[in-house]
């Protein structure tokens, strides 16, 4: 770790994985920042979360991946497709020195909360002010002002909004925008090892696909649960929040008639979560001045790629080098930061939004066509521009 030296007071609004890994890159590079979270404790709501090659190399370089793999699930067994109806496998990627072979890392899966207190290690306690949670930010030509709930003030030189989708920050460089409706919610669950069948538990990401909803599990928490997404019309749910919940009956009944495994895996998760998919417009910029975004704050996207959590890590190293290397201009760091990673960030929303159509076709000439196609395909080495982009070394080229 390089001595810190004097720079930029930086405050960083969120406390999530984004937050603490701009936080913790920070201290790499040799800077100092604060990090504001408004809960009273570090913790993260949700499940699992898949961590591939393109965010394993920058936690290597973190110094945590002792950490990390004592939760993290290698997916060795590796990516399968299943149709809904039977369980009928469509395509099946072995992903077990393969994935070490194209990208130099394995693919991963762990549980948030799992991530995070990885991350957390790299960063100092003393870093971190719980329960502030930021109200307004006042931007000026030299920082900006922060006010908190309870009533405090805090100035800064630079302010780093990681608060996510409903970021506060956002709105001092963004012009407002509403979210859109998707039609699709989320539904989430974590089945306990011991309830789980041994299909469930193998190290594979396993997507069921069918008509207007797919259902996605995996191992996680070192191979003690097993992870549950699934994607469904929304109906009338609006809420965005992860703490929302279902009825497991509300789950079932929208994956009724699915191959019993599918079926089972719901019954033993118990009380689901459920919250809407809203979609949102990439920006065109997410700097001004002194104040820049990360994470979904700046490019929220539907889980369909599996990577919100690697962008967000990806952006913190980026944004940790580019004002370590302009600590004089923090401006012009914060620009070639946005510069570095807008074009990358916005191709990722977007082909996410794709996989929503593609993953829910109704049974007929295009499901069979899809099906076909993707017997026939290598994921692997096809999204390689995903999984071989090291953010670091292209900052550098």
């Amino acid at each position: 770790m390089p001595d810190i030296v004097p720079g930029p007071r930086i405050a960083i609004i969120g406390g999530g994985i984004g937050g603490l890994a701009a936080a913790a890159f920070l201290r790499r590079a040799g800077l100092t920042a604060t990090v504001y979270e408004q809960a009273p404790a570090l913790g993260e709501v949700g499940a699992g979360l898949v961590v591939a090659p393109n965010a394993v190399r920058l936690l290597r370089r973190l110094g945590v991946m002792e950490r990390f793999l004592r939760r993290a699930v290698p997916l060795d067994w590796g990516w399968e497709f299943r149709r809904w109806a039977d369980g009928s496998v469509l395509s099946v990627e072995k992903l077990s020195g393969v994935c070490e072979g194209l990208y130099g890392d394995r693919t991963y899966v762990i549980h948030r909360a799992d991530l995070l207190d990885t991350v957390k290690a790299a960063v100092p306690g003393e870093w971190v002010r719980l329960g502030a949670r930021c109200t307004a930010v006042d931007a000026g030509s030299d920082g900006a002002l922060l006010c908190f709930a309870d009533g405090s003030r805090v100035e800064a030189d630079v302010v780093i909004g990681a608060d996510g989708v409903h970021s506060v920050v956002r709105g001092a460089v963004a012009e407002p925008a509403p979210p859109e409706y998707s039609g699709l919610c989320a539904f989430r669950t974590i089945v306990p090892a011991r309830s789980a069948p041994d299909f469930a538990l193998r190290p594979a990401q396993t997507l069921w696909l069918g008509p207007g909803r797919h259902f996605v599990h995996y191992p996680i928490a070192g191979g003690q649960a097993v992870n549950v997404f699934a994607a469904a019309p929304a109906g009338g749910s609006l809420d965005e929040s992860w703490s929302a919940t279902a009825t497991i009956e509300e789950f079932h009944s929208e994956f009724a008639g699915w191959d019993p495994r599918v079926t089972d895996l719901i019954t033993a998760g118990g009380v689901p979560g459920r919250w809407a998919l809203l979609d949102r417009a990439p920006l065109r910029h997410w700097s001004r001045g002194r104040v820049t975004l990360l994470g979904d704050a700046a490019h929220p996207m539907f889980p369909f790629f599996a990577q919100g959590a690697a962008q967000s890590i990806e952006d913190a190293a980026v944004l940790a080098r580019c004002l370590a290397a302009s600590v004089d201009d923090p401006e012009q760091a914060l620009k070639r930061y946005e510069a570095a990673r807008i074009d990358r960030t916005t191709r990722l929303q977007e082909v996410s939004r794709a996989r929503r159509d593609i993953n829910h076709l109704p049974d007929g000439p295009e499901q069979q066509a899809r099906d076909t196609a993707l017997a026939g395909s290598d994921p692997l080495v096809g999204n390689g521009w995903i999984y071989g982009y090291d953010a670091e070394e292209a900052l550098a080229s």
